[in-house]
């Protein structure tokens, strides 16, 4: 019955752009900083790490804002390095810097990674089931980086502000670098198909960094990949009805070469009208998205403003999942995110009503 329950949700309905009572909303990184109760059970954990990789802690982390806000859909909390860090290079995160790595990827060295195996990602799967059990009707969001974004990381040695070492690749060792993307389009697909497995409702493939990219490169190195991702999960996902979507952040210039990925749902950073996307992908695709995730610092009454001028951008009607345009920033007071949340459902479903 549970089972049933999270497949009938508006969330999925939505995805597949079937009638919903009211337009669904979830947010990117709902499950972090900004929450006081996640900062408490961080540092109770010693570490990011620790509390990723403890399977009861990440499931309390999953849960905290689904206590706390009608979200419909809870997102595993994980990151997207946990496969370069299965493939030997020694993740750990500075304050204040973020994610670095131990080892440094040369164009020489790619025979040196470990190829990640199921049991690398335990923690993820016993997270992910731990958590299926408490979520009993909405459902869950398993994900990963795009190989596209985790080979800048690799490359960088962490995060980048330049992407130099990752554009000297691209067009100085295009051999090695495209070597590099086919090994992490593997994993990425077992990574997922273990989600899958575990128990997740849907999966999402986040390619942050896609968007600095040429659109011959965009095609190239990260779109390409992404085609196989979804390709290769395409008959799991359609026999179990798990839809799929992609982000690609910056590429609201590409949406017409992203119409050809065989997946449901196509998430939109801010920087694009949904209308406009939305005549550009036709019916083809359900769009996700796409509120400037500074707006949550204004007052209630802007965002409920904002919330309505999004949602008409969009023209109301199904095929539209409420987000973001990327993540909920560590500033944010809670209370606007409750804000948001009602503002979505109230107004929607007054559309919906109508007609």
């Amino acid at each position: 019955m549970e089972i049933k329950k999270r497949k009938e949700h508006r969330l999925i309905k939505a995805l597949y752009r079937q009638p919903v009572d009211c337009t669904p909303v979830w947010l990117m990184r709902q499950a972090g900083r900004y929450l006081p109760e996640y900062r408490q059970l961080r540092a109770k954990a010693g570490s990011f790490l620790k509390l990723m990789k403890t399977p009861n802690m990440a499931a309390e982390v999953t849960l905290q804002p689904m206590s706390r806000f009608d979200l419909d859909a809870a997102i595993i909390f994980s990151d997207i390095l946990t496969i370069p860090d299965a493939m030997g290079l020694g993740l750990h995160f500075v304050e204040g810097e973020g994610p670095k790595f131990d080892k440094i990827l040369q164009p020489d060295n790619l025979n040196s990674l470990k190829k990640p195996i199921a049991s690398d990602f335990d923690y993820l799967s016993d997270a992910i089931r731990i958590t299926k059990e408490r979520l009993t009707t909405k459902p869950l969001i398993g994900f990963s980086g795009s190989p596209f974004t985790l080979a800048t990381y690799m490359v960088e040695g962490g995060a980048s502000k330049k992407f130099s070492r990752v554009n000297q690749w691209r067009y100085m060792h295009e051999s090695a670098f495209v070597d590099l993307l086919e090994q992490l389009t593997e994993s990425v697909i077992e990574y997922l198909q273990l989600q899958i497995e575990a128990g997740v409702d849907c999966v999402m493939v986040f390619d942050t960094w896609g968007g600095i990219l040429t659109l011959d490169h965009y095609k190239r190195y990260s779109l390409a990949m992404i085609k196989k991702i979804f390709a290769a999960l395409g008959p799991i996902c359609k026999e179990k009805s798990i839809p799929r979507i992609f982000f690609t952040k910056q590429a609201g210039l590409w949406l017409d070469a992203m119409k050809s990925v065989d997946c449901e749902g196509v998430g939109l950073d801010w920087t694009i009208d949904l209308g406009v996307a939305r005549s550009i992908l036709g019916e083809t695709k359900a769009l996700q998205g796409n509120l400037d995730p500074a707006c949550l610092l204004a007052s209630s009454a802007k965002i409920e403003q904002e919330v309505g001028k999004l949602l008409a951008q969009y023209s109301f009607g199904s095929g539209h999942v409420f987000n973001l345009g990327h993540g909920i920033t560590p500033d944010v007071t809670p209370d606007r995110v409750g804000v948001l949340v009602d503002a979505v459902h109230s107004l929607s479903a007054q559309y919906h009503a109508e007609h």
